[in-house]
C-alpha cells in the first residue's frame, strides 16, 4: 500500500507524463478481466511498459513508483482549498478532534482512536516538499486523470 511508497522526488515531466499516459494504461487494464492482479500476463506487462516508454518513462515500474508518490501527496490535500496538510499533522488533528467529541459512546471512539493511532504510526512525513507544489499545481488534471481508472 501507500504507506511503504519509496518516496521520490518527482519531476514536472514525470507528474505530465502520468497524467498523459493515464488513458492509455486505463485501457489496458481494462483489457484484463477481473482488474489488476499480481499476474499480469506478458502481453499485457509488454503493452504497458510500450504505454508508458511513449511518455517518457523508462518503464512500468518508474511509471508506477511516480504515481505512487503522486497518491501519497493527493491524499494530503483539500480538494476544495487545495491547501496541503501532513498526513501525520491530519491525523493528529483528527485524534484530538474525536478524544474532545462527548457526543461519540465510547466504545466507538476507542476504536476510533485504535484506528487513527494505528494510521498514525504508519504515516511518513513527506519527504520532498517539490512534491507537494508539483502536484497541487496539477491536482485537478491529476484527479481527473486517476478517476478513469
Amino acid at each position: 500500500g501507500p504507506s511503504d511508497v519509496k518516496q521520490i522526488q518527482l519531476t514536472e515531466k514525470q507528474v505530465q507524463g502520468v497524467i498523459a499516459a493515464q488513458k492509455d494504461v486505463s485501457a489496458i487494464f481494462a483489457k484484463l478481466q477481473g482488474g489488476p492482479s499480481d499476474q499480469v500476463p506478458p502481453k499485457v506487462q509488454a503493452d504497458l511498459e510500450s504505454a508508458v516508454k511513449k511518455h517518457g518513462f523508462k518503464d512500468f515500474n518508474e511509471y508506477d513508483e511516480v504515481v505512487d508518490n503522486i497518491s501519497l501527496v493527493m491524499t494530503g490535500i483539500d480538494p476544495k482549498t487545495k491547501a496541503f496538510t501532513e498526513p501525520e499533522i491530519a491525523i493528529k488533528k483528527e485524534i484530538a478532534e474525536v478524544t474532545a467529541n462527548k457526543s461519540i459512546p465510547p466504545r466507538q471512539k476507542k476504536e476510533m482512536l485504535d484506528e487513527l493511532n494505528e494510521a498514525q504510526k504508519v504515516a511518513k512525513p513527506i519527504q520532498f516538499p517539490g512534491n507537494v507544489e508539483l502536484v497541487t499545481k496539477y491536482y485537478d488534471k491529476i484527479d481527473a486523470a486517476m478517476a478513469m481508472k
